[in-house]
């Protein structure tokens, strides 16, 4: 039995992360780890206010309080899914990636407590998503603080990269848990540059590159094929930048999969553009597939 952790801090994103979690539990026969990350403020308080023991057992019940809701929540959402919980002070950030260490997967939410108005993701979820020991799951509903939504096909990208394994592998086994289809994504560039007064065309026939896009997206699903014989798949080969096709057919989506950095990454870069955009931007949940031996 395996265990999938759930980051929570008591904020509308955080429980939808936490049901979300427990859903994917009971698919797979997993437990699910309720995780607390909590920092206590330092500094003296004057007397009259509260003292510094008080503030800590002010923080620690907000924590066990916050774990309380969600488990309810769970309970009432995935009745019969085992849960454990646990409150641990430290950096949040710092805290879910060590418990990404043997875990099946991390799941947040897309934005906390500790987020401003303005931010499309919390800084924990981007952090999490480059640093992790494991598979790490944001999930996004169409508009801040909606539930994300539970039907549609599972998207993923398909670039060619030595981590696309680890995508394809999570996509096509989360598509036969789900009985989902999978569309399966992979652009070409038709332009050097899309903007400005130096946008040249492709100095080469655009058909080979559409030949060569469509040959790597057939070898390269040909053997998931035949291991998941029941999974319906699509295939979409069109020219244009990977985030905005992944975005487009997010829409409809239930889960889109991407990897921590694909072919246009910078081998210092722990999180790729197209992985970044999705985690702030996708209208659905969004796993960010770690390789193995990953992390910090």
């Amino acid at each position: 039995m395996a265990t999938i952790v759930a980051g929570i801090d008591g904020s509308a994103s955080a429980m939808h992360a936490a049901v979300w979690a427990a859903r994917e539990a009971s698919r797979r026969g997993d437990t699910v780890r309720l995780v607390h990350a909590y920092v206590v403020p330092t500094g003296a308080y004057p007397v009259f206010v509260a003292s510094a023991s008080k503030v800590r057992e002010g923080v620690e019940q907000q924590a066990q309080t916050a774990l309380d809701v969600a488990r309810t929540e769970i309970a009432q959402a995935v009745p019969g899914v085992e849960v454990e919980a646990q409150r641990t002070e430290g950096q949040p950030g710092h805290v879910l990636t060590g418990e990404s260490r043997g875990a099946r997967c991390v799941v947040i939410g897309s934005r906390g407590l500790g987020g401003f108005t303005g931010m499309l993701v919390g800084s924990v979820a981007v952090s999490l998503a480059a640093h992790a020991h494991s598979h790490v799951v944001v999930v996004r509903g169409k508009h801040h603080d909606d539930p994300p939504p539970m039907d549609g096909p599972v998207v993923v990208g398909v670039d060619g990269s030595e981590h696309a394994a680890q995508s394809l592998a999570y996509a096509f086994d989360a598509a036969q848990q789900r009985e989902a289809p999978l569309v399966a994504v992979h652009t070409w560039n038709d332009v050097i540059a899309s903007d400005g007064p130096y946008a040249y065309p492709f100095p080469t026939d655009l058909s080979e590159v559409e030949d060569a896009g469509r040959k790597l997206l057939d070898e390269t699903l040909a053997s998931w094929r035949e291991r998941y014989p029941d999974v319906e798949v699509r295939e979409v080969l069109e020219p244009g930048r990977p985030v905005r096709a992944l975005l487009q057919h997010a829409e409809d989506a239930q889960l889109v999969v991407v990897g921590t950095r694909g072919h246009g990454g910078f081998a210092g870069m722990l999180l790729g553009s197209t992985s970044q955009a999705l985690v702030i931007h996708a209208p659905c949940p969004v796993v960010v597939t770690r390789p193995e031996g990953s992390g910090a």
